[in-house]
């Protein structure tokens, strides 16, 4: 088993003020690092409008890289703009994942529209930053990554990775929406698609992780690191069934030496929910592992799938 040691909540959305946009919640945190800071994206909420309906943002907060608790700034505004009328991203983009390729900062992120029939769709955009990640372009008004035959809806969750001079990026794929007390709840899993340039995709076509936790389980946010000789994911995964009365998301993990066949053992985790009354004693969600100056941490979202932000974790030991 690993042993993630809790450090405690960096930052919290709902203390940000003068910036209408940025209400609550910071999910699906996702590192950029630099020199003297590490850039932390996120995506975040202005309160919900006359409708009651919430539209996603996406933005940033940089950290002391010799003190990640310490704020050095927030983004002064999102990152992206929304999709035009119409358009897959119209009310969304979350969540983001970035890489550096050359001179540019490419971002890999979901756009969220709003079918009649349930709750939301969803399919993975693209956009470049020249200034460091402040501010991203989009490459056109369409996904990058959309639907096909046997994915007809929700691509979300992009994580973008560079393995063995190929790009992977790991992402979600709709299976079906079941319906729960007369209200539909999706389940999707975890797949993946490779490219030689990061712009135009092949897709693997099968699921990458098995069911643990129950046939229509839903999969999400699969972060993969490389190390010792082999690859690690680590994702979060619910129950649709059960999910709105419980609230309980948790981590999930899973191994692999090629980066296609996966080995299950979420025994291995080494992280579960605190106790008392903190930010994350009824949920963990989103993880995201990095390394930093010779240290492996993991940033993951707490209770409400990140309303009052994230939390940070140290690996004590390796990955192996």
């Amino acid at each position: 088993m690993f042993k993630w040691k809790k450090l405690g909540k960096v930052f919290d959305p709902t203390t940000v003020v003068g910036k209408s946009w940025l209400h609550e919640y910071a999910q699906a945190p996702a590192t950029l690092i630099f020199d003297d800071f590490v850039r932390v994206y996120f995506s975040c909420r202005p309160p919900r409008d006359e409708n009651g309906q919430f539209t996603s943002r996406s933005a940033y907060v940089d950290l002391d890289r010799k003190d990640l608790f310490r704020v050095l700034r927030v983004a002064d505004r999102p990152i992206l703009e929304l999709g035009k009328r119409g358009c897959f991203d119209e009310f969304g983009t979350y969540p983001v994942s970035v890489i550096r390729v050359a001179n540019e900062v490419w971002a890999y992120y979901a756009g969220w529209a709003r079918p009649a029939s349930v709750p939301f769709n969803t399919a993975i955009g693209f956009a470049k930053s020249s200034d460091n990640g402040v501010t991203f372009q989009k490459l056109g008004d369409g996904p990058i990554l959309s639907f096909s035959p046997d994915e007809p809806f929700i691509l979300s969750g992009p994580k973008i990775r560079k393995f063995n001079d190929k790009y992977h990026l790991f992402y979600i794929a709709g299976q079906k929406w079941v319906m729960v007390d007369g209200q539909p709840e999706i389940s999707h899993k975890i797949r993946v698609a490779t490219s030689d340039d990061g712009l135009n995709w092949t897709k693997y076509g099968k699921n990458l992780i098995p069911n643990y936790w129950g046939e229509n389980e839903s999969q999400a946010s699969p972060d993969v690191f490389y190390a010792n000789g082999k690859y690690h994911m680590f994702f979060c995964g619910w129950q649709p069934e059960t999910f709105r009365k419980t609230k309980h998301r948790t981590i999930g993990y899973a191994s692999s030496s090629d980066l296609v066949n996966w080995i299950r053992d979420d025994n291995k985790v080494g992280i579960s929910v605190s106790k008392g009354e903190v930010f994350d004693n009824q949920m963990l969600a989103y993880p995201h592992v990095f390394e930093l100056d010779g240290k492996i941490y993991m940033l993951y979202l707490g209770n409400e799938v990140g309303r009052y932000g994230f939390g940070l974790a140290e690996l004590e030991g390796e990955l192996r």
